[in-house]
């Protein structure tokens, strides 16, 4: 399971599980998740087992009706906000949990007052002069609200907000904002021309008689107009993100060496004249005296082995965007002003034709359109001031369906993480390398070399395995896994093929493989995912995670320990690899 490595760790955990003893003891009763004393914001919970299939369980003296033919069980069961009970039985056997529902929102302080941790700002933060400051607190309906900043008084009204889900809540088809109950929002803003430090918000609060005073943890700056600060990207390919934390999506990587003004500060990110924030420690700063901007003339290409290389001469390396989609792709050079009369692209068989633009007051953009339909992976960086952006040829095929390609295949998980767990115990870590191994071999028959990032339960994180992608630079990647839920989930009655990708050169593939599975295996559809993963991210080939089946659905889980179905999946799981391989490949040829 790779959507949310929070879940497979707890659906993964050996200690800790509710009364692991009875597992350790080798009972016929055995629950593998939750664990004895979890505590969820879900409204719900699930329980994943097994037990003696000739006799019954009973949950809080209620049977468990659902059971697979080897016994294994997940139903859900409500929880009420606080601790809920519960004990599963079999015979002489029981395990007890406790299940504490947390408020899914923010809760207020007794006696009611401002949530602490609300309190805007949280961390030093640093805007422009006359940019709009909003002042942000949460307390108790019906308040008085005030605040003051740089001696100016602001008066902050409740705010009509709902609550968003998490990103997750798009895998259980519970994507819907959901009204705060009981604490409001509050927000009142200001502008103002006045530089340095402005200190920390003061907060005040009337409420039912009783006034709270209470200064915000970080102070407010506003960045003086000659205070030209520069950074340079430091890390090979730099985050950005359209806000300073993680928790803000993902922009076109930076490359190393990027340079940009810095025009905003908020704890240790940096925003980035262009709009795009990053951390502090993937830059350094420059000495500068006036912000980074560049003009740019002619365009030229050249093939380099598998690749066309394209380069851009610039006076400084800037910001980059791309746009990908299933037929084009798009590069924006910010802070870029065009001199351009001149463009080569050589007729190498991959660009079809390039088309520019000037975007008004300084942004250049780049247009590839493909001579065809499938994009097999690019690479950008800076080679002292010049931007070379390098594109991918499709694969030459060889006699074989697969000869002339090289696919890495990573087995999800290893080591001491485990993945999800399956109603008896198996970690998911083991089915994925068992699933993969038959999948190398099959696709080594097909004419493939394939890359394994393990071969043994070997430990590797995510972001290692996505760097193996971009090192080896293979055909295709595949990461594959098999799935879990939130607890909010269905684990009874969600199963099936499901297939995550990033960037919109790995789509086709993903959705070409799902259909593919399904249709040729007979199984269930979960569905096809845009995703950012660290398996799906890499862009230096068409990457895609799949997760082959539920774990945690007792009766899926048989199908997938079955060895002979292991190898009918990895089997047809080849055969989808090679047909798609064929047509895409081949429209090159056809070229």
């Amino acid at each position: 399971m790779a959507v949310s490595w929070g879940w497979a760790a707890a659906l993964g955990m050996v200690s800790g599980i509710g009364l692991a003893e009875v597992a350790v003891a080798q009972s016929a009763l055995q629950v593998v998740y939750p664990p004895a004393n979890h505590q969820t914001t879900a409204a719900q919970i699930f329980f994943i087992g097994t037990a003696d299939p000739g006799q019954p369980v009973v949950i809080n003296g209620v049977p468990i009706a659902d059971r697979s033919p080897a016994g294994h069980f997940a139903p859900s069961l409500p929880l009420e906000l606080g601790p809920n009970r519960f004990t599963l039985a079999q015979g002489s056997q029981t395990v007890e949990f406790t299940i504490t529902r947390l408020p899914s929102g923010p809760t207020l302080p007794d006696p009611p007052g401002f949530v602490a941790d609300a309190l805007w700002p949280q961390v030093n933060v640093a805007r422009q002069p006359d940019e709009l400051i909003c002042l942000s607190a949460i307390g108790p309906a019906s308040a008085t609200v005030t605040a003051q900043l740089a001696n100016q008084p602001i008066t902050l009204l409740p705010q009509a907000t709902s609550q968003l889900p998490s990103n997750a809540a798009v895998l259980v088809d519970q994507n819907d904002p959901v009204a705060l109950d009981g604490p409001t929002v509050y927000q009142g803003c200001i502008t103002t021309d006045r530089t340095g430090n402005l200190g920390q918000p003061t907060y005040r609060m009337v409420y039912q008689g009783r006034t709270e005073t209470v200064s915000a943890p970080g102070q407010v700056s506003l960045i003086a107009p000659s205070q030209i600060e520069v950074a340079e990207v430091t890390a090979e390919a730099g985050v950005a993100r359209t806000g300073p934390s993680t928790s803000y999506s993902r922009l076109t990587p930076l490359p190393r060496g990027t340079r940009a003004q810095i025009t905003g500060r908020e704890g240790d990110w940096l925003r980035l004249d262009y709009g795009g924030w990053i951390r502090a420690s993937e830059t350094q700063l420059v000495p500068s005296g006036a912000p980074p901007q560049s003009r740019i003339r002619g365009v030229t290409s050249r093939r380099v082995g598998d690749w066309t290389e394209v380069s851009f001469p610039l006076q400084v390396p800037v910001p980059v965007s791309v746009h990908q989609t299933g037929d084009t792709f798009t590069l924006t050079l910010h802070n870029t002003i065009p001199q351009t009369d001149t463009i080569f692209v050589g007729n190498d068989g991959l660009i079809e034709r390039l088309d520019w633009r000037p975007i008004l007051p300084n942004q250049a953009e780049y247009t590839f359109h493909f001579a065809t339909s499938q994009q097999w992976g690019y690479r950008l960086r800076y080679e002292g001031t010049t931007l070379v952006l390098a594109l991918r040829h499709p694969p030459r095929l060889g006699r074989l369906p697969l000869q002339g390609t090289r696919i890495l295949v990573d087995p999800g998980h290893g080591g001491d993480e485990l993945g999800a767990r399956g109603p008896d115990g198996t970690p998911e870590k083991t089915v994925n390398l068992d699933v993969s191994l038959l999948l190398q071999a099959a696709l080594e028959r097909r004419g493939a070399t394939v890359i394994m990032t393990r071969t043994d339960d070997t430990a590797s994180g995510p972001n290692d395995r996505a760097a193996q992608i971009n090192r080896d630079q293979p055909t295709l990647a595949l990461s594959i896994h098999y799935n879990a839920l939130p607890d909010s989930g269905d684990a009874l009655n969600t199963a099936g093929i499901g297939m995550f990708w990033f960037h919109a050169q790995a789509h086709d593939l993903a959705q070409f493989l799902h259909d593919y599975l399904v249709t040729e295996l007979d199984r269930p559809s979960y569905g096809v995912f845009w995703n950012n993963l660290a398996l799906t991210r890499p862009h230096v080939s068409p990457s895609v995670l799949l997760e082959l089946g539920f774990m945690i659905n007792p009766t899926e889980f048989e199908w997938i320990t079955d060895p002979q179905s292991q190898q009918q999946l990895a089997e047809t799981l080849a055969d989808g690899v090679a047909e798609w391989v064929q047509q895409r490949a081949g429209e090159g040829a056809q070229r």
